[in-house]
């Protein structure tokens, strides 16, 4: 049986994800109030947000921008900002 969780993101109980995405306090706080449906809307954020910027992931400053953008997304209650030069597909 699946694990729910309370989803802030989407607000509703939702099937949870299998286990942190990462380790440390960030990803439990995902693991217990983050639904496998608005973590797959972040990687997809995420993507666009790297393409677009063409961040490195070994680069610190570009790590620092995603997690912040990734709390933003997540847990603010807010739409993060997209690139200027990127067009939503039609």
């Amino acid at each position: 049986m699946s694990r729910k969780v309370k989803c802030v993101k989407m607000g509703e109980t939702l099937e949870g994800l299998d286990f942190p995405p990462f380790p440390g306090p960030l990803g439990q706080k995902i693991y217990e109030n983050i639904s496998k449906e608005a973590w797959k809307q972040w990687l997809n954020q995420q993507t666009i947000l790297i393409n677009e910027y063409r961040l490195s992931s070994l680069d610190p400053k570009a790590q620092t921008f995603l997690k912040e953008e990734m709390e933003k997304f997540l847990f603010g209650g807010e739409q993060i900002e997209m690139p200027k030069e990127f067009g939503a597909p039609e």
